[in-house]
């Protein structure tokens, strides 16, 4: 069996993403067409997608693609809970929280009205192994770089931190899965990446 990871295609990244309801740039759009053609050839047997609108809408591409795929929209996908920061311009941000970052939280410290890194990571622990756990074929789940991050260090049996990235995701980047040894190999799209 395996798992494919994508990523979402650009969003704004002059706001905190987080929960934000931003929607994907023009460039992120064009990302995903690009890796739309990557996506075309695999076989998927059904697709679980963040409910974000970044992730909804990078999905929605990918259908043209696959039209006859089922998807599930799953919230337990979503980056981290960001709180009162989601969706904030970053100067605006900087002014009200200053240095107030996912990687200067504390493991169990939640942003303001959001959740720790701690929560975080269980949340996404607990869907990943339902999800695959649960499925007898080849599943695609669309969602964030900070989720991919996690489950990278999950299937690696790495230890998992906040204070740094071991795993950068590039938007609109694929991650396959082979669950039976472990392996993963990601593919860009043919943008700047």
């Amino acid at each position: 069996m395996f798992v494919y990871l994508i990523r979402h295609g650009q969003d704004d990244d002059q706001i905190r993403g987080g929960w934000s309801k931003s929607p994907l740039t023009p460039k992120g759009r064009e990302e995903v067409h690009q890796l739309g053609r990557k996506f075309k050839e695999l076989q998927i047997d059904h697709l679980y997608t963040s409910d974000l609108p970044r992730a909804l809408e990078t999905t929605a591409i990918f259908k043209t693609y696959q039209p006859e795929m089922p998807i599930t929209d799953d919230p337990r996908l979503r980056e981290m809970n960001n709180g009162l920061l989601e969706g904030m311009p970053n100067a605006t941000a900087e002014k009200l929280y200053p240095n107030l970052y996912f990687r200067t939280l504390d493991w169990t410290e939640k942003y303001p009205e959001g959740e720790s890194p701690e929560l975080f990571y269980h949340r996404i622990i607990d869907t990943w192994e339902v999800l695959t756990k649960n499925s007898d074929g080849n599943i695609c789940l669309v969602t964030h770089g900070g989720v991919i991050n996690i489950i990278l260090h999950h299937i690696n049996k790495k230890a998992y931190s906040n204070k740094k990235t071991a795993y950068p995701i590039p938007t609109a980047s694929l991650t396959k899965i082979d669950l039976r040894s472990g392996s993963h190999e990601t593919f860009f799209c043919d943008s700047d990446h």
